[in-house]
């Protein structure tokens, strides 16, 4: 029998680690079954795709702006309002 090693981060691991068990199954045959449904499949038993970025809190600041006249077009619609 063939042994694989891979390096993950720890929470990632333990995060993994609870989830199994509370299917009743440990890491290591959590990851036999994602193997054999890869062959079963001819692929991943999944879809893959790009994940799009989330924003990062902060990530924007210095590079977003406030025109001047932005309230412009809602004092203009308050006329149409009343």
């Amino acid at each position: 029998m063939a042994t694989i090693q891979v390096r993950i981060d720890d929470s990632i691991k333990m995060a993994a680690d609870s989830l199994f068990t509370g299917l009743g199954l440990d890491t290591s045959t959590a990851v036999r079954m994602f193997i054999s449904a890869s062959l079963e499949n001819d692929g991943l038993p999944f879809e893959v795709r790009k994940r799009k970025t989330v924003p990062v809190f902060g990530s924007g600041k210095g590079k977003m702006w406030i025109a001047e006249d932005f309230d412009a077009p809602l004092e203009e619609l308050k006329e149409y309002m009343e």
